[in-house]
């Protein structure tokens, strides 16, 4: 392809240059590539301009001059970038209606949700996100909770090739940080909550939040959590077409009533002006109740006829380590749940709280090079809402597993519930199932759909699943 076909305002002396690919990424470089340098978190593509054009690019796309005879230089390669991988793939997000799914919780299962719907009433559908990218019922794996610019282009033109009309994505912080979608332009964008994650990058909440607030700059319709102080922070500065949805306030355009919460599920009655949908989940928790409506107001707003998203719904099965039971034909209760969060793992937690139960046991770790602040507020929610709290590692990375756990027994300190230390995470799950008694509820939180544990700088496989299928042959 000819560079002019790729970006705008292409200089005179590029026009006709051939070019037969394009990355950001200069190990990737082969001859006559495009390079596009980009300044990310950790390096910058700048500094590796020489490096690209010695291993065959055509063209460097740059934001300052490198006294280069082959440079393009651009007021933001940000942009440049998703430009480029759009018209390279014949930009294949115009083809379909995007929606984009961002906040700290409910991501993953706001997308699965909609993707149901979406095939409920007839639509093939894409899905981008944090457990896996599908192209209708194929899988490809998900190394992000949103891809790579060129990635994410690749994605969107298999997904068109495939006959997709919807894609459904998680739109992570990161992202919108990075400008990852820039060149995305979203029929949807929805706002589930904002509760504390990701400092360790952003720094701050309110940079946190900044960044999540860019992607309601890109979207036809904003589908807000009315009852999160965020959400209304959104709500009060969007320019684009708002609908609420709220569990306990009637001011919210959609509002959850009558709501009746099981062991194995939640029931209640979708309000709206002038209709009513009755919502039946096989999913437990308050949390289930908000992530089901937002995708539900998302569908109903986008001209979904409401008996056929209320249909989908209540046909959904659960999502992989969302709350996900694990079946072991004993006496208690296994669950694998995701939460990594403060917010996350007392929103699990208080979900099977209130449970018929004997005692309810968590286990979980906290991620190492990352925020340490949120490590004993984390120890502290499972203090006060379980009945024994068994301490592990979770993903300890380049820290030193003893220090993480030792940041966790900081918030637990002055709470009296009994708990546990065992540092290897293999060994805390045989412990925990090991001693479970009649009718135990056991959560396993913070790895949730992860099939790895990244220990140093190595990936090990990791399945909490075949862990607990061993553990339970022992017992």
């Amino acid at each position: 392809m000819k560079l002019k076909d790729l970006i705008s305002n292409c200089p005179e002396t590029f026009l006709d240059v051939e070019i037969s690919g394009v990355t950001d990424d200069s190990r990737k470089v082969a001859k006559s590539n495009l390079f596009v340098c980009v300044k990310g978190p950790v390096a910058d593509g700048h500094n590796y301009a020489q490096k690209a054009i010695e291993s065959g690019a055509a063209v460097v796309i740059t934001e300052r001059d490198l006294k280069l005879e082959n440079q393009i230089i651009v007021e933001d390669t940000h942009k440049a970038l998703a430009e480029v991988c759009g018209n390279w793939f014949g930009n294949p997000q115009n083809k379909l209606r995007v929606i984009g799914v961002t906040g700290t919780n409910g991501k993953t299962s706001v997308s699965y949700m909609l993707k149901k719907i979406f095939e409920h009433s007839g639509y093939k559908t894409g899905l981008l996100g944090t457990v896996q990218n599908m192209i209708g019922d194929e899988v490809y794996p998900s190394k992000n909770t949103t891809p790579g610019v060129f990635e994410l282009y690749s994605l969107f033109a298999k997904m068109v090739d495939a006959g997709c009309e919807y894609a459904v994505m998680e739109v992570s912080s990161h992202a919108l940080d990075q400008r990852r979608v820039e060149g995305v332009h979203f029929a949807a964008a929805i706002f589930t909550n904002l509760t504390q994650d990701h400092l360790d990058y952003h720094g701050n909440m309110e940079n946190y939040f900044e960044a999540k607030k860019l992607l309601f700059s890109h979207s036809d319709l904003a589908v807000i959590n009315f009852d999160d102080e965020y959400g209304k922070r959104i709500i009060d500065n969007s320019s684009c077409r708002t609908a609420t949805y709220s569990a306990v306030s009637n001011e919210s355009t959609y509002t959850a009533k009558c709501i009746n919460y099981r062991p194995d599920g939640v029931d209640y009655e979708m309000v709206g002006f002038g209709l009513i949908g009755r919502i039946k989940l096989k999913t437990a928790g308050k949390f289930s109740v908000y992530n089901s409506l937002a995708a539900a107001v998302c569908a109903k707003e986008l001209g979904m006829p409401l008996n056929e998203v209320t249909d989908a719904l209540n046909s959904l099965e659960g999502v992989k380590g969302r709350a996900e039971v694990v079946p072991c034909d004993r006496d208690f209760t296994i669950i694998i749940d995701y939460a990594h969060t403060p917010d996350g793992l007392h929103n699990i937690l208080n979900t099977f709280k209130e449970c018929p139960k004997n005692r309810l046991v968590v286990l979980f770790g906290c991620g190492g090079d990352r925020d340490r602040t949120k490590r004993p507020k984390m120890g502290t929610v499972a203090a006060r809402l379980s009945d024994y709290v068994i301490v592990t590692s979770d993903n300890p990375r380049t820290e030193e597993p003893k220090a993480i756990i030792d940041d966790i027994l900081e918030g637990m300190k002055d709470i009296p519930t009994p708990k546990k230390v065992i540092e290897n995470r293999i060994e805390a799950i045989n412990f925990a199932i090991a001693n479970a008694k009649t009718g135990d509820i056991i959560i396993l939180a913070g790895k949730g759909h992860e099939t790895y544990q990244i220990i140093g700088t190595e990936t090990i496989h990791l399945d909490e699943r075949e862990i607990i299928a061993d553990a339970l042959t022992k017992c």
